[in-house]
């Protein structure tokens, strides 16, 4: 099993340093990523999270929120959605059979119309709220018009697997290697979930947007930049729950760092040590333009 791990266009937040903590000004417009992985296994690909697809690419203001594309900027570029990345690594769209999703915001299921042919696996409850529409602010973020494919998903309840390292794992995912688990993880929307990967022995853990910044899992002294702290408690459907998932994902890197890596959605310096190249760039591009003996030995590894 090779992972593949894909920035599935970058998002440009008002705030500058004060969202990203990278920034040069705080005026200036930050950088978040949006990590999604391809697994790839002997006889198909899987994709974890689309991004931002093609068609909101090409027709923004049809398919995003006003509200979202004033606050997040996205910077669109068709090179960068999960189809192109995907056909530039060699492989079509069509070998995508399964996609995982982590939740159903717009920046994480944008481009699930450009893998029609995919099966989309997802927590039941997340794709019943989304589908209700409730609020103001669940019409910005849950956004029908990216999905023509909802005849093709397949939902679970939470639970009813085997215990993962203490939290709740659904049961086995219909057509998927039993090496790839739901993990439920509520708190940023009802039905939110991490997707954990067994490498053999050691494991991924893509943990969403249960937190944003790479210094929230810091076990003696986790904390996170003052302007995704606010964007947090504005998308956040279960405070209770987000805040306590966070302190169970601190332990576990804290207990278990030899054996599960955990990284989330949106963090760049988590993206770049983990992908080996910079957030701006693809896999095809870096392994086009460098030398493989130049690359990161995290980079080589992955890519042998």
């Amino acid at each position: 099993m090779r992972i593949h791990h894909l920035n599935c266009i970058s998002t440009c937040p008002l705030g500058g340093r004060l969202m990203d903590g990278h920034s040069d000004a705080f005026l200036a417009r930050g950088e978040l990523a949006c990590h999604c992985l391809l697994v790839e296994t002997a006889n198909e690909l899987i994709l974890i999270d689309t991004g931002l697809g093609l068609r909101d690419v090409m027709e923004p203001k049809r398919r995003l929120s006003r509200f979202f594309l004033a606050l997040l900027s996205p910077d669109f570029r068709v090179d960068m959605t999960a189809a192109r990345q995907i056909e530039n690594l060699g492989f079509r769209r069509e070998d995508v059979r399964h996609i995982v999703l982590t939740h159903l915001d717009f920046d994480h299921a944008g481009g699930l119309d450009d893998f029609p042919n995919a099966t989309v696996h997802l927590l039941g409850r997340e794709r019943d709220y989304a589908f209700q529409q409730r609020t103001w602010l669940d019409r910005q973020r849950f956004r029908p018009q990216q999905w023509s494919t909802k005849h093709d998903w397949r939902t679970y309840a939470p639970g009813g697997g085997e215990r993962w390292f203490g939290f709740e794992r659904v049961r086995e995912l219909e057509g998927l290697p039993p090496e790839i688990a739901l993990v439920p993880l509520p708190g940023h929307t009802h039905g939110h979930a991490g997707v954990a990967i067994d490498l053999g022995g050691h494991w991924l853990l893509q943990a969403g947007d249960a937190y944003f910044f790479h210094a929230e899992m810091d076990g003696a002294h986790p904390h996170c930049t003052p302007g995704l702290r606010l964007y947090q408690w504005l998308m956040e459907k279960d405070r209770d729950s987000r805040l306590h998932n966070q302190e169970r994902l601190r332990e576990l890197r804290r207990h278990h760092a030899d054996e599960v890596e955990v990284f989330c959605s949106h963090d760049v310096a988590e993206f770049e040590r983990m992908a080996g190249h910079a957030l701006h760039m693809s896999e095809d591009m870096v392994m086009h333009r460098v030398p493989a003996g130049l690359l990161p030995v995290e980079a080589r590894s992955r890519n042998a």
